[in-house]
């Protein structure tokens, strides 16, 4: 482990570590994103200096970890739910967010409709699979 990461020992129905909760209900396991408390619930202002760039990169991450860490449909959905309540407490247009949303959400679903939504869990465990498999940083890095 690297020695900025403490582990601690805990048993509970429901543990967080690095930014996933991993949570045991009678046996089944399902994943979720973890929020600190003491970050919650701020991102970059949308009013701050920053290019734009900044802007739909923090939606664009916000929406791959939910579907990274996001076990379930259900989980996602309320996921997706927190994190477009978030954006909008921080000042992102509601029209900025459903752009940004639809072109992640159009890079992972094979879909003709006007409006490339995740509303279905076919469509979520599709573009989760995708998602997951994607080499990371330091496997493109090798390659």
């Amino acid at each position: 482990w690297h020695p900025n990461i403490k582990l601690e020992y805990k048993i509970s129905k429901s543990l967080p570590f690095l930014d996933v909760v991993l949570t045991n209900n009678n046996g089944i396991l399902s994943t979720s994103v973890y929020h600190k408390p003491a970050a919650e619930p701020y991102v970059v202002p949308f009013i701050s200096d920053h290019p734009r760039h900044t802007f739909v990169d923090v939606i664009q991450t916000s929406l791959t970890l939910a579907v990274r860490n996001s076990s379930t449909f259900e989980i996602f959905n309320n996921e997706r739910i927190y994190i477009k309540l978030t954006l909008l407490y921080n000042g992102y247009p509601s029209s900025f967010i459903e752009k940004q949303s639809r072109n992640v959400f159009s890079e992972y679903i094979n879909s003709s409709s006007f409006l490339p939504f995740i509303d279905n869990e076919t469509q979520f465990v599709t573009m989760r699979n995708k998602i997951l498999n994607l080499p990371t940083a330091r496997q493109s890095q090798v390659s």
